[in-house]
């Protein structure tokens, strides 16, 4: 089973669908700005790098031919040539000279190839040679007698092959037979070199001819049964003097300038269609394919070659190694091998179909640790030595020169060598985790690393025939495609956290700050790290790149280099990457569809610029009713023109250097926009302003030469315009100065209705205060209603003196002589005690003194009668029975018993004082 062992260079594909244009493509061209033009069924295509453009031919027809002519694009196409200059907006216009020249041209022709020599610019057809001056604005023609195939310039002279007749010089505008030689006659001439002072003419099916002193001979017969086979199309000679050639049905040969066979490139390893119809080399050595379908682009300077396994031979490769002069690669499908740097075919070896793991050089000794087992490999043979599955790693033991382990499945292994064979020798048992990463730490002490369980730390006895105890290491987590290697002396761990070395001191690991910048978090894909002791590199794989540790020539210092490698190129098998050492500064990686080469002394740093190749201003979403802007002035937009579309490039067409683009709009955002891609930005709806527009660029790591700007400005909207800010200061003037009037009489009317509210609420007052007046000289008249009461009580107390001194005289007069008289006075002192009058008045005056109180202890006591509420009102007058006795006209021996037939219907508690009852009510 043989593969195909072509390394490539890298190869941009453009579809139709990405450039937007028909299939066919006819001819390539570049411009002092690095724009490339293609000649396309559809039109004229434009890519800056970033975008491609379109612009049709001016009769709708194909463009055969194109041009780059000091600043303008020269275009030929049916009945039609002319140019494409670049306006102020970053468009090309067309100009016709062939209409300008009013040229009459033939039925059907077409335009096929345009040059320059001198000052004359030559338009090439199938029928003629148009030739145009362009300081003298003067036209002619040469006619030809049968058909033109090309028209080639050689070290500023002009040929071209008349079909059927030999190969012509124009020399002063006329054509000079320079041979007619059979072969030239019938083959079609692909184009003509200069090749030691002879002409080099490639024909179309025969291959190289010399031309030299009229004699025609076959040049390079050890490529002549290649090209013999084939039909050229289109060919060129590179600046490093090598040519490539276009062919009819079997894609691209590359030839050193001595013809040997460099490479050849078809649809099954890598071009987009098999016919080659132009071929163009850029200004940084890309070589540009025009196809039958579609546009390619190979980046034959890069410092990356490809192997690609089309045919799924090989399939992915997890381990490669360089042993004897001879390239091994340890894949999912078995391994591979093939003499270094030869372009023979990689061949299977037999019985090792399967996963090979890794492939050690251990004294010399290449070993293959496979699915199946562990191989010795001599040459393009292998000896099994081990039939335990899965050898992940294999490692010598210290200080036991004979004896190998690995790790395996299902732990460690024992390999021993006895009289030069190797051999298994034992497992190590008391340890069955799989064993992918292990290190050691001492001679008999191990460090092993599994992603789903952690990392272990393991001892064995001397002999190495079991485990003596193992325990788990919680100093660092455990992680998917994390690893364990061992880095001059030290041991790392890596996870998505970063690198963490080993502490003897404090049998942990700890994390290490340069090393950890190995690790980006943010592009985080493997933390596999893959040391090379030969180069002494520490190699880290990213989203974004490679990443190597090495040590400073200069300093001494540890420095981290990066390798611009984007994991969407590499094609990685995440957590099986492997970077090997092949020779000098190349390395190679593994792919999931084959491998890399890559060389570090030929990583290109270009000193790009990026350049704001369009901008489109629209009222609304950017759709066809789009402006385009002038890029030479800055602009001032209308404020409904507030969606801006920014096209800017680096015109580069690198397939693993890819520019990205980094861009602000100081006025709106003054922070750097994160890295990408895209060559275009929109801002919709920005507000009024001023504002500059910013954009640098990066290939790999090396940031443009510049940062292109634009600046720009966005009126105020009509409602805020210095025409309308001054109607509004005037209008806010006149509307003040009527508000002020308005005011005025409002603020009148105000006053007027306060004044009235406050004469209304003035005598409102008044009537209240004459009301509390009235209501005060009542509350007076009360108060002498209630004085004059007082009196009249005190008036009352002075009857019952009045009494008690009448009783006096009666008892005084009792004792009188004559009795006659004494009882007729006596009489009239009866009449004056017992009047009610007296009583009447009293009660009068107490119920005002004192209101309710006769009421209230009549409602408390029903039964009681007037005498008995007469008697309460003395007592509630706090008199003692002494004082009542005269008013009741009795003896106080009476009121007393009065007293207690009172407290008797009021069924007072013997406790209870009956005037303190009366006087508490």
């Amino acid at each position: 089973m043989l593969a195909s062992a072509q390394e490539l260079p890298p190869i941009q594909t453009y579809t139709p669908d990405v450039y937007g244009g028909e299939n066919q493509n006819w001819s390539i061209s570049q411009s002092f700005d690095k724009h490339i033009y293609v000649a396309n069924n559809k039109g004229l295509l434009e890519f800056s790098g970033s975008k491609w453009n379109l612009y049709r031919s001016p009769n709708k027809t194909i463009i055969r031919a194109v041009t780059h002519i000091d600043s303008l694009i020269y275009t030929g196409s049916f009945r039609e040539f002319g140019y494409w200059e670049r306006n102020n907006f970053g468009r090309l216009e067309y100009t016709s000279l062939s209409n300008k020249l009013n040229v009459d041209f033939m039925e059907d022709e077409e335009v096929w190839n345009i040059l320059k020599l001198e000052n004359w610019i030559i338009f090439q057809s199938l029928d003629r040679i148009h030739i145009y001056n362009q300081s003298k604005n003067e036209y002619s023609v040469v006619n030809s007698k049968s058909k033109i195939s090309k028209l080639f310039k050689v070290d500023g002279n002009l040929y071209f092959q008349n079909i059927n007749r030999g190969l012509y010089q124009i020399k002063n505008g006329i054509d000079i037979l320079v041979s007619d030689d059979a072969i030239i006659k019938e083959n079609l001439i692909v184009n003509i070199f200069n090749k030691d002072d002879a002409l080099l003419i490639l024909t179309q099916d025969r291959g190289f001819f010399k031309l030299k002193d009229s004699s025609l001979k076959s040049w390079n017969s050890r490529i002549k049964n290649t090209l013999d086979n084939v039909s050229v199309f289109s060919c060129i000679q590179l600046k490093d003097k090598s040519f490539v050639l276009g062919t009819i049905s079997n894609g691209l040969i590359h030839l050193t300038s001595n013809g040997s066979l460099k490479y050849s490139i078809n649809q099954s390893n890598g071009l987009s269609n098999n016919t080659v119809l132009s071929l163009f080399e850029d200004q940084d050595q890309n070589i540009w394919l025009g196809l039958d379908n579609g546009i390619n682009c190979i980046n034959s300077k890069s410092p990356y070659l490809r192997y690609s396994d089309n045919d799924g031979v090989i399939g992915s490769v997890y381990a490669s190694r360089v042993s004897n002069g001879m390239l091994y690669l340890g894949s999912n499908q078995g391994l591979f091998c093939k003499p270094i740097n030869s372009k023979s075919k990689f061949k299977f070896i037999p019985n090792t179909q399967g996963q090979v793991w890794c492939l050690e050089v251990i004294d010399n000794q290449l070993f293959c640790g496979h699915n199946s087992g562990t191989f010795l490999v001599e040459g393009k043979t292998v000896k099994k030595v081990s039939d335990v599955q899965g050898a992940w790693q294999i490692k010598k033991v210290p200080n036991h020169k004979s004896l190998l382990i690995q790790g395996n499945y299902n732990g460690f292994n024992i390999l021993e060598n006895i009289n030069g064979n190797w051999q298994f020798k034992n497992k190590v048992e008391g340890f069955n985790i799989s064993s992918r990463y292990f290190e050691f730490l001492n001679d008999t002490t191990l460090l092993v690393s599994h992603e789903y369980k952690g990392v272990f730390k393991v001892e064995v006895d001397k002999e190495f025939l079991k485990v003596k105890t193992f325990g788990h290491d919680g100093s660092v987590e455990k992680g998917l495609t994390s690893s364990l290697i061992q880095h001059e002396n030290n041991l790392l761990y890596t996870n998505s956290l970063g690198v963490f070395k080993y502490n003897e001191k404090t049998s942990e690991f700890v994390r290490d700050s340069i090393l950890s910048k190995l690790i980006d978090k943010n592009s985080y894909t493997s933390g596999r790290l893959i040391n090379d002791v030969k180069t002494n590199k520490l190699w880290a794989i990213s989203a974004n790149g490679l990443k190597y540790l090495r040590t400073s020539k200069l300093s001494g210092e540890l420095e981290i280099k990066s390798v611009a490698f984007p994991s969407d190129v590499r094609k990685d098998v995440i957590g099986f990457e492997s970077i090997t050492h092949i020779q000098d500064n190349q390395f190679l990686i593994g792919s999931a569809t084959g491998y890399f080469v890559f060389n570090l002394d030929k990583t290109l740093n270009y000193n790009a610029e990026v350049n704001i190749n369009q901008i489109e201003v629209a009222t609304s979403k950017l759709q066809e009713t789009s402006e385009f802007v002038n890029l030479q002035t800055s602009s001032t937009f209308e404020n409904n023109q507030n969606n801006l579309k920014f096209t800017f490039s680096v015109p580069q067409y690198l397939k693993i250097q890819k520019p990205e683009y980094q861009y602000k709009l100081e006025g709106l955002y003054d922070t750097w926009s994160t890295w990408s891609g895209k060559g275009e930005v929109l801002f919709e709806n920005l507000p009024y302003g001023n504002y500059t527009f910013k954009v640098k660029g990066r290939i790999g790591d090396k940031l443009t030469q510049n940062s292109a700007t634009y600046t720009f400005n966005i009126k105020r909207p009509l409602l805020l315009s210095n025409t309308a800010i001054i109607f509004y200061i005037i209008a806010i003037i006149l509307f003040s100065i009527l508000m002020h009037n308005a005011y005025k009489r409002y603020y009148k009317k105000q006053r007027e209705r306060l004044v009235q509210k406050t004469t209304r609420e003035f005598e409102l007052k008044e009537l209240e205060n004459n009301q509390k007046l009235m209501r005060f000289k009542n509350d007076k008249l009360l108060e002498d209603i209630e004085a004059k009461n007082r009196e009249l009580g005190k008036s009352t107390m002075n009857l019952i003196k009045k009494n008690e001194f009448l009783n006096s005289i009666k008892k005084e007069l009792q004792n009188a002589d004559s009795a006659n008289s004494l009882k007729q006075v006596i009489k009239i002192i009866d009449k004056n005690i017992n009047n009610n009058d007296d009583w009447n008045l009293f009660q009068e005056a107490f119920n005002n003194a004192d209101k309710d109180f006769l009421k209230k202890i009549k409602n408390i006591h029903p039964s009681l009668t007037s005498n008995d509420l007469r008697l309460c009102a003395y007592l509630r007058l706090n008199l003692a029975s002494k004082e009542i006795a005269p008013l009741l006209n009795i003896s106080p021996r009476s009121v007393e018993v009065k007293r207690y037939r009172l407290r008797k219907k009021m069924e007072l508690p013997h406790e209870t004082s009956l005037t303190n009852y009366i006087l508490k009510l």
